[in-house]
């Protein structure tokens, strides 16, 4: 795109604004201005209002398959999940792309050490329960590691100076996540510097059109892959690609799983899986009204009691009939540095959005969903936080009961 193509289409879009420090650049950076102002996705901030607004709903609660029904149907389901992945139709998705801000740390989260004696990071600890799972089906499936532009490079090399963590290098794939722009509260996109657009990851609803825009849908294809296993880095407890999760998804015939735990109270800060005008969807803790989420059936327990674990599985095919454009958009208000009357500026209070799709919406585009109940002090230990509920003191003394050195 050349300067006056630029300077049309900002004029029409009322963002003229982007090109306001051009005459003090040097060629390399207008040529990278021009390049990202002809990148921006300019409908995602022409109507806020539409963005942000949300239809009216009607919820009910979901039936899970229990713990109980796990016990029981335990050799089925591992038997048909085995079989999945011995026919290499399944492989992993982790998304790597969060900072470990909350826990006073700056660089990417898996790159945290959770050990106390030794050094063991999360993402080792991740890689540690996959290879549980490749162990006792004698295959490596492919492994995506979603990461962001400015945590991408550390991560790749923290893998390679680890050695992959024993896991084969040849199926462990890296791929950047989209971004969109940010802008003011009016719509206005913002400078991060002079010939720089503001730009923030698009949220964790768009790991699957990132794996697309990196090519890697390519291996998809080639291998035959089937279903994805979707998982966060949070989690250090979790089993991915779990045969016996596996094979009640897919004796189920629903398009997807989610793994669920039971809420310890109606004001954990977990989303819920349930259902909304008739589908899948999850309902964030603080969307849920208070009369729901404290409402209890006759023996006690939440009646809207099963919270997401952010471990999905995807049915592939379903993802490609029905992702495309149709993934809405949450605004987030956030302190947006930005360039202000030729200065950067870092700002204390939000001062504008970033725009983000979210996992949890793609589950209602499946249609159907599978809740599987996992036992939480076996499968649940987010490090959200330093200290505290959902913290590393707590993820440490779990990962101890389960017999983890640390």
């Amino acid at each position: 795109m050349d300067y006056e193509r630029a300077k049309t289409i900002l004029k029409q879009r009322g963002q003229s604004h982007l090109l306001d420090y051009y005459g003090e650049l040097n060629e390399a950076e207008r040529e990278q201005l021009l390049e990202e102002i002809e990148n921006i996705n300019f409908s995602i901030v022409k109507n806020i209002q539409a963005v942000g607004s949300k239809a009216k709903v009607k919820i009910r609660p979901v039936q899970a398959v229990t713990l109980n029904d796990v016990k029981r149907r335990r050799p089925q389901f591992e038997e048909v999940g085995l079989r999945a992945l011995e026919n290499k139709k399944v492989g992993a998705v982790l998304l790597a792309g969060g900072q470990g801000t909350r826990l006073g740390f700056d660089k990417a989260k898996g790159m945290y050490n959770i050990g106390q004696t030794r050094f063991l990071s999360i993402f080792e600890q991740l890689i540690n329960n996959i290879k549980d799972v490749t162990d006792l089906s004698g295959r490596y499936f492919p492994l995506f590691i979603m990461t962001n532009s400015l945590n991408n490079g550390e991560t790749v090399q923290f893998f390679k100076d680890n050695n992959y963590f024993g896991y084969p290098r040849d199926r462990i794939h890296f791929f950047v996540q989209n971004t969109e722009p940010t802008c003011d509260f009016d719509g206005k996109i913002f400078l991060d510097q002079k010939h720089r657009v503001s730009l923030s990851p698009n949220g964790n609803g768009g790991w699957y059109s990132s794996l697309i825009n990196s090519g890697y849908n390519r291996i998809i294809e080639r291998e035959g892959i089937e279903w994805l296993n979707v998982f966060g880095v949070d989690n250090v407890l979790q089993r991915i690609c779990d045969p016996v999760f596996i094979g009640a998804t897919l004796m189920s015939g629903f398009n997807c799983g989610a793994k669920v735990v039971k809420k310890l109270c109606a004001d954990e800060k977990v989303g819920v899986l349930c259902e909304e005008n008739g589908k899948p969807a999850i309902v964030e803790y603080y969307e849920m009204p208070p009369e729901l989420a404290n409402k209890k059936e006759r023996g006690g327990e939440l009646v809207y009691r099963y919270g997401v674990t952010l471990n999905y599985l995807f049915n592939v095919n379903r993802l490609n009939t029905t992702l495309s454009g149709n993934l809405p958009y949450h605004l987030a208000k956030k302190a947006v540095p930005h360039i202000e009357n030729g200065v950067r500026v870092v700002p204390e209070e939000p001062n504008g959005y970033k725009f983000e799709t979210l996992v949890v919406d793609m589950v209602k585009l499946m249609d159907s969903c599978l809740a599987f109940e996992v036992e939480r002090d076996n499968e649940f230990a987010p490090v959200k936080n330093a200290h505290g509920t959902d913290s590393v003191d707590t993820a440490r003394l779990l990962l101890k009961k389960n017999g983890v050195i640390l």
